[in-house]
């Protein structure tokens, strides 16, 4: 009989936590999941409480034997290490294993392979793989010759780990290059975006926090969403109407994690920076997290180095459905559930009142004869109020600073 079904590949995942460090355990949970979404087994953990990393196996020796055994025990094939490794010690640590040692880096590189779809995002993750890998090209092991595949093989793949430094430096010039051409396309696109009188929505949050499911209710359109860390990669913006004729751009984009490669940090910028150049920055974070805390600061403080902090917020907190008593660490904040039914309703409310605290308060007269031009209004202003006098129709709403001198248009005494 003909084995059809690929075997999960079976791992284990190893942790050392220095004294003083914070967020160990949630770090190990969360080196599992990326494990998982990887497409393997975890089948043991083990930690070890040491004042530095060993320099030359990242675990003591003793740690290092219990792990040996439960590789030869337990049929492992692959070892995962919550920590960026040294090229030294992932040789050491596959020569005394006998099996793959891949660390947290690289593994999250590994995942942002399966999950680019566009032609940018690809050739991003390739130039991010091939960056990590270059230090690491020092001749021997089972680290440049992982010929049978599997997790942390994916993207520039086993061949890749065969060239030389020379050739893997060329390749990185190679695709820099092709990326500049994508972002000077990209870069056209976005000042059109800017010089668009469109008010601009990007959601950004913590990895599986929910904007995928927030961005699908808001658009009802098919936005893939999973359980499961980076289910989005690529940036995403689609076109919505909050209100009537009133017209938005919603712009979903990768979820941060903690100790991001600087490498993909690095390789997406570009696509982060679609977040960027928004007027309003969605927050949004998953309130059944035990961690949602740890998470918050995370994105904030890559919010921070991508100078992104000056941008207007409004804090979600998703996933009301999973919790009962919530204490928010963000304030202001709204509390939702993209998965009620009513979901779409709500988060317009809450958009549309976020923006009239962001917009400028307006009455407007506008001459019957102009009244032809009311629905141009609609599309660029939130209209709370009409009545009707002699000489023409009295607007009341709010309107976007960087739109209000459209109001002089219609009727040149129009602003109050």
């Amino acid at each position: 009989m003909i084995e059809t079904e690929k075997k999960q590949e079976r791992v284990l995942i190893v942790g050392v936590e220095l004294q003083g460090m914070e967020n160990f355990d949630m770090s190990m949970e969360e080196l599992a999941s990326l494990a998982k979404t990887a497409g393997a087994e975890v089948v043991g953990v083990y930690t070890q409480k040491r004042e530095k990393y060993d320099s030359k196996t990242f675990v003591g020796s003793g740690k290092l034997e219990e792990i040996a055994q439960m590789v030869d025990a337990d049929e492992v094939s692959t070892v995962v290490v919550n920590n960026r490794l040294t090229p030294r010690q992932n040789v050491n640590l596959e020569e005394i294993l006998g099996v793959k040692v891949i660390d947290r880096m690289q593994l999250i590189l590994d995942i942002f392979a399966m999950r680019a779809r566009s032609h940018e995002g690809k050739l991003q993750v390739h130039l991010a793989q091939l960056k990590y890998l270059l230090p690491r090209l020092v001749g021997q092991g089972i680290m440049l010759s992982r010929q049978a595949g599997g997790i942390g093989s994916r993207g520039p793949g086993e061949s890749q780990l065969e060239l030389n430094s020379r050739s893997v430096r060329n390749q990185i010039t190679d695709i820099e290059r092709q990326l500049k051409v994508v972002e000077k396309n990209r870069e056209v696109v976005r000042e059109k975006r800017l010089e668009s009188s469109v008010f601009k929505i990007g959601l950004i949050g913590y990895t599986n926090a929910g904007k995928s499911t927030i961005m699908n209710a808001l658009t009802s359109k098919a936005q893939y969403e999973a359980d499961e860390l980076f289910a989005t990669l690529d940036a995403t913006t689609k076109s919505i109407h909050l209100t009537g004729n009133l017209q938005v751009t919603l712009t979903d984009t990768v979820g941060f994690i903690q100790d991001l490669p600087t490498e993909l940090v690095t390789s997406f910028k570009s696509t982060l920076e679609e977040s960027k150049n928004v007027d309003l920055l969605v927050h949004v974070i998953d309130a059944s997290d035990p961690n949602h805390g740890e998470h918050e600061k995370t994105v904030l403080q890559i919010m921070k180095d991508l100078e992104m902090l000056e941008i207007p917020r409004l804090t979600l907190y998703n996933k009301a459905d999973k919790v009962k008593d919530f204490t928010p660490t963000q304030t202001p904040y709204r509390l939702v559930s993209a998965k009620d039914p009513d979901s779409r309703s709500k988060l317009q409310d809450i958009l549309l009142e976020k923006m009239q605290e962001l917009f400028q308060s307006f009455t407007l007269q506008v001459p019957f004869e102009q009244a032809y031009r009311f629905h141009e209004l609609e599309t660029m202003a939130i209209l709370t109020e009409r009545s009707y006098e002699e000489t023409g129709e009295v607007i009341t709403g709010y309107i976007a600073p960087k739109n209000a001198w459209r109001l002089e248009e219609f009727y040149h005494h129009g602003l109050s």
